[in-house]
């Protein structure tokens, strides 16, 4: 018989908390887990292993979207993998927009700086002044907007 987890092992091993593996259960990410006699959740190896597989996913920063792909593909280890490619192309397309608008942004941050090289009264301050009086630059795409799934880390 292979080995079983409850959801709190399994979310311990896993390095995924408790409410993201029912969450994950909810997208239909990894299937529902038998259930054992006293109406357990019992997960086998194949959940943990997908569980790891999201996560590392997730880390490189991944929305859901864009792992439900690579996860059919995975389930069909004889399928073209020309899907996973696109999926990893348009993710990086995406990490390059959201590094050129952070650089944006640190120069933007940087010009505000200049405004106050000293402590001086709050009524003085170039940067309290700047945020202030200017209107704000328009939002780009963002690591916010990027989320598809609106789900983000801490």
């Amino acid at each position: 018989m292979s080995k079983t987890y409850q959801i709190g092992e399994l979310a311990r091993l896993s390095g995924v908390p408790v409410e993201t593996v029912r969450y994950y259960e909810t997208l239909k990410l990894i299937p529902k887990p038998p259930r054992s006699q006293g109406n357990y959740r019992m997960y086998a190896q194949e959940h943990l292993e997908r569980l790891s597989f999201i996560r590392h996913c997730r880390s490189l920063d991944m929305s859901i979207d864009e792992i439900r792909p690579l996860l059919r593909v995975r389930d069909r280890p004889d399928a073209d993998c020309s899907e996973v490619n696109a999926v990893l192309d348009e993710h990086i397309e995406h990490v390059g927009e959201r590094l050129a608008e952070l650089q944006r942004l640190k120069r933007q941050l940087l010009a505000l700086r200049q405004r106050c090289q000293s402590a001086s009264r709050g009524a003085d301050c170039g940067i309290l002044t700047g945020l202030s009086g200017a209107q704000p630059p328009p939002v780009g795409r963002g690591a916010a907007a990027h989320r598809k799934d609106g789900v983000h880390r801490k």
